[in-house]
């Protein structure tokens, strides 16, 4: 099982009390203490592959916007440092190394632990302390370079993958699942948004519903969509911040429960899996769920 890191992720510095905080990084290390993977570093990532899901221009006006010192302001909560450019950069040469490793049977696991995160930008908008959408260009990366004719997204995270939808809206070959708190930021993710194909499934869960609630859900909508594409290639969007613990939210989920839903979810693609991080802003929560997590894509990745 592979895990792909760079220091490069630890330059991107949002304001003091921000939540996406480079101490996420030191709690994500605390999770991996003990487990057997082998560790890669992020190669910068391509322009090109940022390209198969947002356009130049976008591109271009993010590497403009990263300021000589201090901070840039996208929209309310979407900062950047003179560090996040490159940082973002890493995350995305992290799962676009991450699939090829998969996808070429070099591993049967992997785990980017990279930031900022990306699942909240959206084609021509950075949110939601996302600047690219990762997990998207990963799956393109899939499809496009070594033609897979299937793959899926499962997004657990706490909040709706609004980028990752609009970026894959109109991409037939990928399914993309999201189950998310509803009401909640960023407002979308409602189930009749299915995607131009009808591809897209959301799972919307209500405040402290729980991990009986989430578990009823995959089972009764995920897990039969997720059969029924037999993906060749399952990529995750891996937010840890429907914890009970975290400050964002309120799904109440325990770090059981991030196992037990990696271990259903590695039942699909021939359990070939690539998960990038997400959300997740209580430290000690988000340790403990990186390690039940990533725990158990060592476990499968053996």
């Amino acid at each position: 099982m592979l895990v792909f890191t760079h220091p490069d992720c630890a330059r991107h510095v949002t304001p003091p009390g921000h939540p996406e905080r480079v101490e996420r990084l030191a709690a994500v290390e605390r999770g991996l203490l003990g487990l057997a993977v082998e560790r890669r570093e992020c190669p910068p990532g391509e322009e090109a592959e940022v390209l198969r899901c947002h356009p130049s221009a976008y591109l271009a006006r993010v590497k403009a916007a990263v300021p000589r010192d201090g901070w840039a302001q996208l929209d309310g909560d979407t900062f950047l440092s003179p560090g996040s450019h490159k940082a973002a950069m890493r995350a995305v040469g992290g799962i676009c190394a991450a699939v090829d490793a998969v996808v070429s049977g070099e591993a049967r696991t992997a785990f980017v632990a990279g930031r900022p995160p990306g699942h909240h930008a959206e084609r021509e908008t950075a949110m939601g302390f996302c600047l690219f959408g990762t997990v998207a260009i990963g799956a393109k990366r899939a499809l496009d370079h070594h033609r897979l004719s299937r793959v899926a997204i499962v997004d657990f995270d706490v909040h709706h993958g609004n980028g990752t939808q609009d970026l894959l809206w109109d991409e037939g070959r990928c399914l993309f699942v999201s189950s998310h708190q509803m009401p909640l930021y960023p407002g979308t993710g409602r189930p009749e948004e299915r995607g131009a194909h009808g591809q897209v499934v959301n799972v919307p869960l209500r405040a402290g519903s729980g991990g009986r609630e989430m578990r009823e859900a995959y089972e009764r909508l995920v897990f039969p969509a997720l059969a029924e594409w037999k993906p060749d290639l399952l990529l995750i969007s891996a937010g840890f911040d429907a914890h009970a613990d975290d400050p964002l939210a309120g799904l109440e989920w325990q770090a059981e429960d991030y196992r037990w839903l990696t271990e259903r979810l590695c039942d699909f693609a021939g359990g070939r899996v690539v998960s990038t991080l997400e959300g997740g802003y209580d430290l000690e929560a988000l340790a403990a769920s990186v390690a039940a997590h990533v725990g158990v894509l060592e476990e499968r990745g053996r």
